[in-house]
């Protein structure tokens, strides 16, 4: 493949899709440490965090996955790795499992009353159009 010039929603999508998935990541890090300024900062009933901290350890794994393989993918793009869509790929992945485990697990109502009911539609469907647009990108040569 030729070295193609980087289109400029590369950026666009690269910057807002880091900046988004900063957001995540964060969650998951500060959450998964127990930080009570981040609980206090966003809120959390202490319902919430004990839900968070009974997370079995694949589901636990599975939310890793889901913000940290995402936060990467954005990194990736922005330094048009081809392996971007490998990340993505890996975070659907983590989506889709811990999506699994929330199915079945009994969410505190003041947890769930946190979190609009759009956003797991939105947390899809941008995850997904990341992983389009990375492939597509690297089909066209942008992503070495």
């Amino acid at each position: 493949m030729t070295d193609t010039k980087t289109p400029w929603h590369l950026w666009v999508v690269g910057i807002l899709s880091l900046l988004w998935n900063s957001v995540g990541a964060t969650d998951y890090v500060l959450s998964s440490l127990g930080s009570e300024w981040w609980f206090d900062v966003m809120e959390y009933p202490p319902e919430g965090v004990a839900y968070l901290g009974a997370f079995p350890a694949w589901a636990h794994g599975a939310w890793a996955l889901g913000t940290l393989a995402a936060f990467a993918g954005s990194i990736l793009l922005l330094a048009r790795s081809r392996h971007a869509g490998l990340a993505f790929a890996v975070s659907i992945a983590g989506i889709a499992l811990t999506t699994i485990y929330e199915a079945g697990a009994e969410m505190p109502v003041e947890l769930a009353e946190m979190q609009p009911a759009w956003f797991p539609v939105m947390l899809w469907a941008i995850t997904i159009f990341l992983l389009i647009y990375s492939i597509a990108m690297r089909r066209k040569g942008v992503l070495r």
